[in-house]
């Protein structure tokens, strides 16, 4: 989803991703493609179910096609998260016409941190802040790009769900500027 896109399409990404299995689903396909079935099994759906929320990713232009595969005689289409196209867009100049479809989208997401955060391992350690800072606008930017280019790395070394040596690790950002009280 970019600026460029159309404002009807960029509504179906917002919408689309503002579902806890599609956010689920995102997440892992960022670290493989997959298919229907292969995220079915991770995420304890039925094929059917599966499809349908690919179907509206996919529709919404969050993920793309990355080929097919003979299964069984028929054949799966492998889906995954390009996480590098999304980042493109130029985050100041951000449409403010769909802020009502970015509420429900953070409203997912607060509803998956307290799904993921039940499943936390707090043995390790962990990293967290909540503010609401007042700071200078070019230091607001600097970090924020500095943050935005360290979730790109993050999304970067993300492999296939269970692949020997990895953790299963969460990471939840939300930046933006807020408006005057």
């Amino acid at each position: 989803m970019s600026l460029g896109d159309p404002p009807g399409r960029r509504q179906a990404a917002l919408r689309a991703m503002a579902h806890p299995v599609r956010l689920q689903m995102l997440s892992l396909l960022t670290g493989a493609s997959l298919t229907a079935a292969d995220i079915a099994r991770e995420l304890g759906l039925t094929h059917a179910n599966a499809s349908y929320h690919l179907r509206n990713l996919l529709a919404g232009g969050l993920i793309v096609q990355d080929g097919e595969e003979r299964i069984r005689g028929g054949i799966a289409k492998r889906y995954r998260y390009d996480s590098a196209r999304d980042r493109v867009r130029e985050r100041d100049a951000f449409d403010p016409s769909y802020g009502e479809s970015q509420q429900a989208l953070f409203a997912a997401v607060a509803n998956e941190l307290v799904r993921r955060t039940a499943e936390a391992d707090w043995s390790v350690g962990d990293t967290m802040t909540d503010a609401e800072l007042w700071v200078d606008p070019e230091v607001f930017r600097v970090i924020r790009d500095r943050i935005a280019q360290a979730i790109q790395e993050l999304h970067d070394a993300a492999r296939i769900p269970r692949s020997p040596g990895t953790i299963r690790t969460s990471t939840t950002i939300a930046m933006f500027r807020m408006g005057q009280p």
